[in-house]
């Protein structure tokens, strides 16, 4: 937070879904590029990059599937980024002016959703390398992870950017190590890096679960930037967001197609890593799950700074709340006892079904993405009348139809295309031998549909509010009253 004592309750944020007034802004525009390169820098991507291997693809083609999708899901994701400086908002309350102020709860739901998911995952995967080196039992420590990310949670934006930094820094050191490790001791199976053998159905898989990987992290995008002056540019916000979750992203991806390569059938997360560590030489492995589970408690604090801020929006929406420490304190040890229970009562195949997860995500998150960047960048141009999204009765309505007719068509034209391991295959994939194209269908139907439904807003009359309601709303923000 600021130097400011109306943004600081003992160096404990108190903000969270409200407008972060001018007089708080602060930050450096590059911190941007270590958190997002840290946030995907963690083992649980790594996990992203088995589909290809795993589903008969050769070592090549998933590398290069790996690259592919996460050069256009970044795309997206990072365009959200710009949203936050200029708003000095969250991601998800940015949906109200597209989905309407009660109509708005229907994305909150998935992202919450998400946010649980990805946290199960994250804490039972970091528990995993604790027990698997400092041994004590995989639940215990799935509670000490909670723990430790809910106090970074709790402490919130100032900390959490911190501490990616300075996990960038370390990571570089052991992964770096690591990887050149990976690199010259390790051997693959013949044919691997053969271009004839390309198989169109891994491929796509592989880059339909990376894309889908880079496209969720656009829930969080805007959380991460709020506090950042309005005067940086949409051009280098999007730069330091795109090439740190860019890179981080492939690195960890790339390192679980070469394990998964080596290891073959065998291949498990942890015992992998811990294994190949071990080829660098004795007692590496360890050191790399141990910097490993550092780095998932750093990104489970994310999942809980985030889900927070979904939870109050989608009270919010319901109950008017005042944003204070206490409603934050009280949604961040909800989200966390959540994740606890999920993981405790997680068995080995949840874990199994974790890229069928990350392909669910994918669909419900396509149509909200095109619809919420259509909106800020061609429809509204970045121009919002902040007070009106926290007032029910304002000028975005309860119920947005533009957005919420868009989302739902975006997603109804997706489904014959979805391929989702063996639990559903729509007419249209199985036509194309399993290939999952609804990436490219939900995206340019919802963000169309949303642009032709809304071309009689009057903007013009939505900037001028924006510009009578501006000193109101920064008065109102700096004594922490509702606009």
């Amino acid at each position: 937070m600021s130097g400011s004592a109306q943004g600081r309750t003992s160096g404990i944020e108190v903000r969270s879904i409200d407008y972060v007034p001018l007089n708080e802004r602060h930050g450096k525009l590059w911190h941007l590029g270590p958190l997002w390169f840290m946030s995907n820098a963690q083992i649980a991507t790594l996990a992203v990059g088995l589909i290809s291997i795993t589903g008969g693809g050769n070592l090549l083609w998933s590398l290069l599937a790996i690259v592919a999708g996460t050069v256009l899901g970044t795309f997206f994701m990072a365009f959200h980024s710009a949203q936050g400086p200029q708003l000095g908002l969250p991601q998800m309350i940015q949906s109200r002016p597209q989905f309407g102020y009660v109509g708005a709860l229907l994305v909150w739901l998935f992202a919450y959703v998400q946010y649980a998911g990805f946290n199960v995952f994250n804490s039972i995967l970091a528990a995993d390398a604790l027990h698997t080196t400092l041994h004590g039992g995989v639940k215990p420590w799935v509670l000490a992870v909670t723990v430790v990310a809910l106090a970074v949670a709790l402490v919130g934006y100032d900390i959490i950017h911190k501490a990616e930094r300075i996990l960038t820094y370390v990571f570089l050191v052991v992964f770096g190590i690591f990887t050149v490790g990976i690199l010259l001791t390790l051997h693959y199976p013949a044919g691997s890096f053969d271009l004839g053998a390309f198989r169109w159905t891994p491929f796509l898989a592989q880059f339909g679960v990376v894309a889908g990987y880079q496209i969720s992290w656009a829930i969080y995008v805007s959380d991460y930037s709020r506090y950042l002056p309005p005067d940086v540019t949409v051009r280098k916000t999007f730069y330091w967001t795109y090439f740190g979750s860019a890179l981080g992203g492939i690195w960890m991806m790339v390192l679980g197609t070469l394990l998964a390569a080596w290891a073959g059938p065998h291949f498990e997360t942890i015992t992998s890593i811990d294994a190949a560590g071990d080829k660098v030489f004795d007692g590496f492995g360890a050191i790399v799950l141990l910097f490993a589970a550092l780095g998932l408690i750093s990104v489970t604090a994310l999942n809980m700074y985030g889900g927070s801020l979904t939870l109050i929006s989608a009270i919010d929406s319901v109950r008017r709340v005042r944003p204070t420490l206490s409603v934050r304190l009280l949604t961040l040890a909800l989200t966390a006892a959540l994740s606890v229970i999920g993981a405790l009562a997680a068995t080995a195949h949840f874990l199994a079904d974790f890229n069928d997860f990350l392909l669910l995500v994918l669909y419900l998150f396509i149509p909200w993405t095109a619809v919420n960047l259509m909106d800020y960048y061609v429809v509204r141009r970045g121009h919002y009348a902040v007070a009106e999204i926290f007032n029910p009765r304002g000028i975005y309505g309860r119920w947005g139809w533009h957005g919420i007719i868009s989302y739902l068509v975006g997603f109804a034209v997706m489904v014959p295309f979805f391929s989702v391991g063996t639990l559903y295959a729509g007419p249209a994939a199985k036509a194309l031998g399993g290939a999952d194209i609804s990436l490219f269908i939900g995206l340019p139907v919802s963000a169309l549909l949303y642009w032709w439904l809304t071309r009689s807003l009057d903007v013009e009359a939505e900037a001028q509010l924006a510009r009578a309601e501006a000193a109101a709303l920064e008065r109102a923000a700096s004594e922490h009253r509702e606009p």
